[in-house]
């Protein structure tokens, strides 16, 4: 086998980790003996061993001059766990190949360094555009500072996401329900503005599938939800945050911290609404590395007219709705050639439905 061929292994285990790592990457490792696969692990959840560490553990046979693949860098710094360069060095590993390195200041390069001064050779870059794609989403807060945004809906094949009246249930398919919750389960925080609560009264929890539920971050600048609202309960399951402005009342504040509810404080935009990059960047410093926006209309429509969408996951179901609800509204794009540029990455079906996931810019 070649090193592509392991690091490809790598990338599968790494992936098991999807939606349980965060704010830490997914990351899988492979060690290779005598041409033989003799050890395997991944990152299997935030806190927990790194995927060196599980590889190393699981070993079949003694590990000393072997070979090791990991998807990225390992990193050479005490966190909730020692640093994987200390268990490769121990170890007496000759060989560390790498998909990617890492972006963290904190080690970006550094790992590289300390196993060149002990004499271990290394080789990175393998599959690299692979596993760049893995770890998106950690790329970009790492980057940035910023979670890496999904903005998800559910259309009719006119682009409608609700009737003239506001119905909105349900527009797409069993099976695209449970994929929605799937990408719940796979993202930090879900996010809606105060419209869709009072309309549509969502749980916005992760129950169709097996995983965790994300933060529930809702947009209300001047708090304007009512007490009995299903996003205020289960605050065990999924945490609640109202993302408010000054003009918010203090009562209404005070009654929602009284709940336990969090009311984040963010400086207002010119139309006295959250301003949603001041709201990106406050959650970023919180390690919130992924954001899914799941509407309504005026929230996706601010998210694209601002750029900060990184990514649109749309389910379009096999029906026409005529006057409705747009799914996006103006933009202020006056020219075609202005249009926001999307980059198809996957088409698919979904029961009845076509889900299209498209890269934004």
């Amino acid at each position: 086998m070649s090193d592509e061929d392991y690091m490809k292994r790598a990338l599968a285990l790494a992936r098991k980790g999807l939606g349980k790592t965060s704010p830490n990457p997914m990351v899988g490792a492979v060690i290779v003996k005598d041409n033989s696969i003799i050890g395997e692990g991944y990152h299997r959840q935030f806190g927990g061993k790194h995927a060196e560490v599980n590889a190393i553990e699981n070993a079949t046979k003694d590990i000393s001059g072997s070979t090791i693949y990991i998807t990225l860098e390992p990193c050479c710094h005490q966190g909730q766990t020692p640093p994987c360069t200390e268990a490769i060095i121990g170890h007496n590993i000759k060989n560390v190949v790498i998909g990617m390195l890492d972006p963290d200041k904190r080690v970006s390069g550094r790992s590289i360094e300390i196993l060149r001064e002990y004499g271990i050779d290394y080789t990175v870059g393998v599959l690299e555009e692979e596993c760049r794609a893995l770890n998106e989403v950690y790329i970009k807060h790492r980057s940035t500072g910023l979670p890496f945004v999904t903005v998800k809906y559910a259309q009719t094949l006119d682009g409608r996401i609700a009737s003239s009246t506001g119905h909105s249930r349900w527009i797409s398919s069993p099976p695209s329900h449970k994929l929605a919750h799937k990408l719940r389960a796979h993202h930090d925080s879900v996010l809606v503005g105060i419209g869709t609560v009072i309309r549509d009264n969502p749980q916005l929890t992760v129950r169709l599938v097996k995983g965790r539920s994300p933060q529930r971050i809702i947009l209300d600048s001047t708090l304007r939800i009512s007490p009995e609202a299903v996003v205020l309960t289960e605050q065990e399951t999924a945490e609640t945050i109202i993302a408010a402005t000054s003009a918010a009342p203090e009562a209404g504040r005070a009654a929602l911290e009284k709940k336990g509810i969090e009311v984040l404080t963010i400086p207002a935009d010119t139309q006295g609404e959250v301003d949603l990059r001041q709201l990106l960047k406050t959650l970023g410093e919180r390690d919130i590395t992924s954001v899914l926006v799941e509407g309504g209309a005026e929230t996706i429509t601010s998210f694209l007219r601002l750029y900060l969408a990184d990514r649109l996951v749309v389910f379009t179901a096999p029906r026409i709705m005529g006057r409705g609800v747009e799914a996006v509204g103006e933009l202020e794009i006056k020219e075609v050639e202005r249009a926001l540029k999307l980059t198809f990455e996957r088409v698919y079906r979904s029961g009845d439905d076509v889900v299209i996931e498209a890269r934004v810019g």
